[in-house]
């Protein structure tokens, strides 16, 4: 279960079901936070979530987020070094570079530029 965090319990009470605990409806709603014009890495998102091991997973969260409902802004989530690792599971390899462009995020060569002052820590801004 996430951290009780007030802002992600806020958005979660808005976007409630019955389902069942699921890790990826959590990465989802942490995702769903990122600000327009700002990204965060997928260790991030699980460091927050408790589980700092679990980049990996939050990465076929974001994966799944494809086929969610809810329009989630996968394109927000990076590598730890703002690198585009998941690019190639957009509709097209270019997707992820030109959502992030449309919220003026600048990426050279499959990375953000001014990663470090883009970055948002879910840890430092929802607690």
């Amino acid at each position: 279960m996430p951290l009780n965090n007030k802002k992600l319990n806020n958005y979660k009470s808005s976007t409630a079901t019955t389902e069942k605990y699921s890790f990826f409806n959590d990465v989802h709603d942490v995702a769903c936070l990122i600000p327009k014009g700002r990204v965060t890495s997928y260790g991030a998102i699980a460091k927050y979530l408790g589980t700092k091991m679990s980049a990996r997973m939050v990465g076929w969260a974001m994966n799944a987020a494809h086929y969610s409902p809810k329009k989630i802004p996968a394109h927000r989530v990076v590598n730890r070094n703002g690198m585009l690792s998941g690019k190639m599971h957009f509709k097209t390899p270019e997707t992820m570079e030109q959502l992030l462009l449309k919220e003026s995020i600048k990426v050279k060569e499959d990375k953000i530029i001014d990663f470090e002052k883009l970055f948002w820590d879910p840890l430092k801004e929802l607690s």
